[in-house]
């Protein structure tokens, strides 16, 4: 697929290409030049994780992480 750099420096991506990468409107690009060649990588400007960081809890009764996996380990071997 081919695009035209514009007078202000703009390419606009194919939608093909768009929707196939899953760029949406705000998707932030890092461009590099990598042996000449002009590569974009969608930026994580956030960690993905940060958002599910603190909403785990233990069920009532569990005193620790450590405790609650052993004993989800042994019930899982029974």
């Amino acid at each position: 697929m081919k695009a035209v750099v514009s007078e202000k420096g703009q390419v606009t991506i194919p939608k093909e290409l768009r929707e196939h990468l899953g760029l949406t409107r705000g998707t932030i690009l890092d461009f590099e030049a990598v042996e000449g060649t002009l590569v974009a990588r969608k930026d994580l400007a956030t960690d993905p994780i940060a958002k599910w960081r603190g909403r785990g809890r233990l069920p009532d009764g569990a005193v620790s992480v450590d405790a609650y996996v052993s004993a989800a380990r042994d019930a899982d071997c029974d």
